[in-house]
This record gives C-alpha cells, sequence and structure tokens, in this order.
C-alpha cells in the first residue's frame, strides 16, 4: 500500500466517524488558533505602537537632562548653537510641558500645553490643518500665541474656526494662530488634546530656571548615530558624567520594541502550544482504540503480505492527516478570531504567514509524534494472534 491509498483510507476514517474524529482533532484547533491569535494580537499591538513612533519622525533624538546642581548647566542657546556647528543635525526644540486649565467663555477644559521652539512642528512631523505654526518671533519676544490640537478645537470651539480667537490657559490670555491635523483619533488625553507654547512664555509661566527636556532632528537617517555621538559629546563636556543626562532615538526605542515584543510571542505561543500538547495526547489515545478496534483488519493484512512498515505508515499517515486537519481547521478559526478581536480593540489585523506555517507544521509533527506509539503497536502485533482477536 503506497501513501495515496494510506491518505485515502486515512479520510475516509474520518468521515466514518465524524463525532469522534472532531473530537479528537479539537486540542490541535485550539492549539493552533490560539497561536495564530496571539502572535496576530502582539503584532498588532507592537505594529501600532512602531506606527506611533515612526510618525514623530525616524530622525527623532530625545534628550533629557537630570543636571548635577551648581552652575554646570545647558541653555537653549548652547543647544541652538549646537545645532548651528554640526551638519549632523538638522533642528533643535525645547520641550517644558505643563498640566493647564484651558477656558472659552463657558468652555473650561484641563489640557497639556508644550512649550517649544518654532522648530517643533518639523522635528515631530506635526501637520498643521488652519492657520499657521508658532514663528521665531512669536519665540523670541515672548508673545502670548498658541497652536491647539484637533480635540481642543472641537471641544473649546464647538465647529467654529478657533484660529485668531483668544483663549485663557492658567488664567492668562492667549490668541490661537493655528490648528494642528488630527493625528491619533482626536480623543481627550491623546496626542490632539494639546496646546503648543513658545517655550520662552511657557518657561516665565513655570518659573523654570532650566530647561531638562530636548528634542533634536537628525539631518539624514544615516547620520543618526554621528548625530547622538555629537549631542553626548557635547553634554559630556558639561557635565563631565553621563549619569547626568540621557541621548535617546526613536530607532532605538523601535528595537527596543521589537526585542520585548519577540519575548512576550515566545511566552505566550509557549503557553498556547500546551494545548498543542494536549491535543497530541487526544489523538495517541484515539489511534490506540483505532488500533485495538481493527486488529483482525491488521491481521488479515499481515497474513497477505503486509510488511510492519506498511503497518507503520498507515496509522503515521492517518495521525498525521488527523492532526493537518485539525490544524487546517486552526487556522480558519486563528484568522478569523484574529480579525474580530482586532477590530473590536482597534487595532490592525497583522497575521504573520510565519505564524501559520509554524503552527501547521508543528499539528502535524506532533501528530505524527504522538501517532508513532500506536503505529508502532499496531505494526508488531502477531498476525495469529490478531486474526484469533474478538
Amino acid at each position: 500500500m503506497n501513501m495515496k491509498q494510506s491518505f485515502s483510507l486515512a479520510l475516509k476514517s474520518l468521515k466514518t466517524s465524524k463525532m469522534r474524529s472532531f473530537l479528537t482533532m479539537l486540542g490541535i484547533i485550539i492549539g493552533v488558533a490560539s497561536v495564530i491569535i496571539l502572535t496576530s494580537m502582539v503584532d498588532s499591538m507592537k505594529q501600532l505602537m512602531v506606527n506611533e513612533f515612526e510618525s514623530m519622525g525616524t530622525n527623532l533624538i530625545t534628550v533629557i537632562i537630570t543636571g548635577r546642581g551648581g552652575n554646570r548647566m545647558v541653555e537653549p542657546e548652547d543647544m541652538i548653537e549646537l545645532v548651528e556647528k554640526k551638519d549632523t543635525l538638522a533642528a533643535v526644540s525645547p520641550n517644558i510641558t505643563i498640566g493647564a486649565y484651558v477656558k472659552n467663555g463657558n468652555e473650561n477644559q484641563s489640557a497639556t500645553c508644550i512649550g517649544t521652539s518654532e522648530n517643533y512642528h518639523e522635528i515631530n512631523n506635526l501637520e498643521i490643518d488652519k492657520g499657521r505654526y508658532l514663528s521665531y518671533i512669536d519665540v523670541e519676544r515672548r508673545q502670548k500665541n498658541c497652536v491647539i490640537g484637533s480635540y481642543v478645537a472641537e471641544s473649546v470651539f464647538e465647529g467654529q474656526n478657533p484660529v485668531g480667537r483668544v483663549i485663557k490657559i492658567n488664567g492668562y490670555s492667549f490668541t490661537v494662530v493655528g490648528v494642528a491635523a488630527e493625528k491619533s483619533g482626536s480623543v481627550k488625553g491623546g496626542q490632539d488634546d494639546r496646546i503648543y507654547l513658545p517655550y520662552t512664555v511657557a518657561r516665565t509661566l513655570t518659573f523654570m530656571s532650566r530647561i531638562s527636556n530636548y528634542t533634536f532632528s537628525a539631518s539624514d537617517k544615516d547620520k543618526l548615530e554621528e548625530a547622538i555621538a555629537d549631542i553626548e559629546e557635547a553634554l559630556f563636556k558639561v557635565y563631565q558624567n553621563d549619569d547626568f543626562y540621557s541621548v535617546t532615538s526613536v530607532s532605538a526605542i523601535v528595537d527596543t520594541l521589537d526585542e520585548l515584543t519577540g519575548t512576550l510571542t515566545l511566552i505566550l505561543v509557549g503557553i498556547a502550544g500546551i494545548s498543542l500538547l494536549v491535543g497530541g495526547i487526544g489523538i495517541m489515545n484515539i489511534m490506540l482504540v483505532s488500533v485495538t478496534e481493527r486488529t483482525r483488519e491488521i491481521g488479515v493484512r499481515k497474513s497477505l503480505g503486509a510488511t510492519p512498515w506498511n503497518i507503520l505508515s498507515q496509522f503515521l499517515v492517518e495521525a498525521a492527516t488527523t492532526s493537518g486537519c485539525g490544524g487546517i481547521l486552526g487556522i480558519i478559526l486563528g484568522i478569523g478570531g484574529a480579525y474580530l478581536l482586532c477590530s473590536l480593540m482597534d487595532l490592525p489585523t497583522v497575521i504573520t504567514l510565519g505564524s501559520i506555517l509554524i503552527a501547521f507544521s508543528v499539528s502535524a509533527v506532533i501528530g505524527m509524534a504522538f501517532g508513532y506509539f500506536p503505529a508502532k503497536k499496531a505494526a508488531r502485533l502477531n498476525p495469529i494472534d490478531a486474526l484469533r482477536y474478538d
């Protein structure tokens, strides 16, 4: 009997006992579906976070200065001068974050205010929908102008054009000169729930003597590492110790994110793999029952000249077919479940071919591995004893 005939007999056996076959495959179905759904969820969440980071710009470099007290400090002018001297750097913006209350008439709500330079929107890929962004004059003359996010514009001005209107931020009057384009669904607490002020004005409002946060952009993606080195060199000259500052790029954050999600994926796949093992045990049990039920059939085949290998291969093919069919059903269930869960959680659906192939291959291998013992038992049966079995 060749493999084609063994496969046909295996399919016939599955059709004969549909419910038993389905229950046998259930562990494999759940295991394969779990692997696909879990890997898809992790990949979808990673893709969402990567998109968020990359929307800021792949050339983005964040500098946080903790300082060491005394007279050693870095001023915005020093950072601007560094950009002018180094061809690896394109722009810099000091950042000052303020928790604030915004008021327009009777409308009053909380918002995040960020003090920036005129370069902030270019560094962070912040597009302007209406009006303009802050200018050099706004920063230099400490003019009380601001740019608001789409959520602030909708919730405070209720559909009216905010450009040229006056709002109060922590009791101070500011003129709205621009509205940022929607970036993250225009929700409370998101990137659209922000107000951008000149950092010189924000510094006055918060009475900050030192600015500890800066955002740079490298002149070219290929010069990102050089740009980081130039910034670190300049800061080391001031503080003489790299414990008092940190320089991080978006690319480094994305790389770290890849490592973390890769580890998380392995853990989740390992947990889901337990279902595959349970499915393998179920296949082994049913195959043992099948060998017992077909003892006389095995005796007849052996008496007609079938070799132990013929018997072994027949039952191995049957076990592999059972687990393979379970794997196919698991793939269908897994893909459907991944699309459903991602749509409910508003995530981009990411299903990789690798996860499907791995899940299916493992299911087939488990079927063969757990089906080997029953197949070996069938191959070793004595034909005389098998024929006399009742």
